[in-house]
C-alpha cells in the first residue's frame, strides 16, 4: 500500500479547542490522518498515553473533520505508528513542538 504523510505549515494559525485548559491553542502546523488511521493509532496506545490524549482532548470524537490537540506522546505514538506499518518517518513531527491534528 503506497501511503503518504507528511507536517503541513501553516500560512495562518488554526485555532483548536482545549476544554481541559479552557481555551483556543493556536498551531501553525499539523497533520492530517485518515479516520480509521487514527483509531489504529488510539488502538495502539498503552493506557497512560490515552489518558493523556484524552485529557488533551476531552469529549472530542474522532471523526471526519475533527481538530485534535497534539503533544509529544501523541507524536511519538504517530510516528512510530507509521514508522512500523509503512516505514514512513515524519521527523518533524517529534521535535517537541506543538500541532494539530485534523481527521480526514
Amino acid at each position: 500500500m503506497n501511503k503518504h504523510i507528511e507536517m503541513i505549515f501553516e500560512a495562518s494559525p488554526v485555532n483548536v479547542t482545549h476544554d481541559t485548559y479552557r481555551r483556543e491553542c493556536m498551531y501553525t502546523r499539523g497533520i492530517h490522518i485518515e479516520e480509521q488511521e487514527f483509531v489504529a493509532i488510539l488502538n495502539t496506545m498503552n493506557s497512560e498515553a490515552r489518558l493523556y490524549f484524552d485529557f488533551h482532548n476531552p469529549r472530542k470524537e474522532i471523526k471526519q473533520g475533527t481538530y485534535l490537540n497534539g503533544h509529544s506522546g501523541l507524536a511519538y505514538n504517530i510516528y512510530h505508528y507509521y514508522k512500523q506499518h509503512y516505514d514512513i518517518e515524519v521527523a518533524e513531527l517529534i521535535n517537541g513542538q506543538d500541532f494539530y491534528v485534523k481527521i480526514i
